[in-house]
């Protein structure tokens, strides 16, 4: 039996197979997930798991390059915003209208869907690589 880190099979096994430049999404309890892109389904209730608890499960186990927001959780969703600059404090990233974010989504490999119940806790993340280029 596996002792740390993701131990959701679905989730790891996604995860093991990411390679360099991959997208893949980390979303809110509501965001639509464009037909065809597998789906973590995480969620259990209403704030279960959160975002930050997800997106920091993820961090431990995949090096990211970029990553990719949508515009609105400026003034809408500081604190989260503020959390993900914490997280991903030397990574180049890129804004976008919501209504682009969730049209760009459909290029994800998959999505993992949280329990959060906040105003745009989304982020598309592209995995990096491991060792020096």
């Amino acid at each position: 039996m596996k002792k740390r880190g993701i131990l959701n099979a679905q989730l790891a096994g996604y995860i093991a197979a990411l390679g360099h430049m991959d997208l893949f999404l980390i979303g809110d309890a509501g965001l639509p997930i464009p037909a065809g892109v597998p789906i973590v389904d995480l969620v259990l209730c209403g704030g279960v798991p959160n975002f930050e608890q997800v997106l920091s499960a993820v961090l431990d186990e995949v090096e990211v390059e970029y990553y990719y927001l949508a515009e609105e959780i400026v003034g809408k969703n500081d604190r989260l915003l503020h959390f993900i600059k914490e997280a991903l404090p030397e990574v180049d990233n890129e804004m976008m209208p919501h209504i682009k974010f969730k049209e760009f989504t459909k290029d994800v490999k998959f999505a993992i869907r949280t329990g959060e119940f906040t105003p745009f806790p989304n982020i598309v993340l592209r995995a990096g690589v491991s060792f020096p280029v």
